[in-house]
């Protein structure tokens, strides 16, 4: 007998019941752009309908975060550029941006669930994501400054710690960073497979972090490898990761299968600017429906087996999904 596959596929109300998988806003986590200085809130140009936030503006989207029933947030932080030196100081500073952020959020929702990105490009004057010598990253060096910053963020308030430099070993030095400290049940989110991608391209204009040097393929992973990228996740989970990430995320759905497929561990996929920015321009012009490119974009991550998404569609693709927004 042949089966006839369209018996499930007549009317929405069985295609529903039978699908495999299903976009809930509790998939999102929403990243968000924290600037210095008083009552701004700016689009970013290369994001459209996303904004720089001064702290006391923090509340609003915040709130919009809340309504969307969005659960957590990604944190980044940009400092002055007269701040910015070669340790990136500003990264670790209790008074810091991000620190300050983590208070003025928990101070306003204490459900929204904090995390932070753990990284140096965005706070150091040279733009690389560690301490720098003879125009090199200096692995060992940089990790003593990554447990600073995470320890910082903790320490602030922050739920979870991301950290997104690509330095072996960095997710064993901040688990005992912080475990010494008492922190013991914070949560790392490991940016374990971190491509050194093109699609990067908007955020380093967001968060003002393009290296003033060279690139950063000396650390972060070659878009041509797969094995390494299973090999740099296992190390990260033996160092104590709680969960593991792709990044960027559509043109690394390979990865993102092989990961959930080996792995018992929650993985989290970055769906980068880039990919963000390419449906806003489509959709600008009238060729593409956003709505439909970028809800089908997110289930095939889903579907490829991410646990969670960060988004800059988060808010978005959530009231889509609620019917809040048609």
């Amino acid at each position: 007998m042949v089966r006839k596959h369209r018996r499930l596929r007549a009317r929405k109300e069985i295609r529903d019941m039978v699908s495999e998988t299903v976009l809930t806003p509790s998939d999102f986590i929403y990243p968000i752009f924290v600037v210095e200085g008083e009552n701004i809130k700016n689009e970013i140009s290369s994001l459209p309908g996303n904004y720089h936030f001064s702290i006391d503006r923090l509340p609003e989207i915040i709130k919009e975060v809340e309504e969307a029933k969005v659960k957590g947030i990604m944190l980044f932080g940009i400092p002055k550029d007269e701040d910015k030196d070669e340790t990136g100081f500003p990264a670790y500073d209790n008074k810091g941006i991000v620190q300050r952020a983590i208070r003025k959020i928990k101070e306003v929702n204490q459900n929204i669930w904090v995390i932070t990105d753990v990284c140096m490009c965005e706070y150091t004057n040279h733009g690389h994501c560690g301490i720098v010598h003879d125009g090199h990253v200096h692995n060992g060096e940089t990790l003593d400054y990554l447990c600073k910053i995470a320890l910082s963020h903790v320490e602030a308030g922050a739920d979870m710690v991301a950290p997104s430099d690509m330095m072996d070993g960095r997710v064993a030095s901040i688990r005992e960073a912080l475990d010494s400290k008492g922190y013991d049940n914070i949560p790392i989110m490991a940016y374990s497979a971190k491509y050194c991608s093109a699609f990067y391209g908007p955020f380093r204009e967001a968060a003002n972090s393009a290296p003033q040097f060279g690139d950063r393929k000396s650390y972060q992973m070659d878009p041509a490898n797969s094995k390494e990228a299973m090999s740099e996740i296992e190390a990260d989970i033996n160092e104590g990761a709680d969960i593991i990430m792709v990044k960027p995320a559509l043109s690394y759905l390979d990865i993102i299968r092989k990961a959930s497929d080996k792995f018992d561990i929650p993985v989290a996929a970055y769906s980068v600017s880039g990919e963000y920015s390419m449906v806003k321009a489509a959709a600008s012009l009238g060729y593409i429906n956003e709505k439909l490119i970028a809800l089908e974009m997110l289930l095939s991550i889903k579907r490829a087996g991410a646990n969670m998404i960060i988004t800059y569609y988060a808010i978005e693709a959530a009231k889509w999904l609620r019917g809040i927004i048609l």
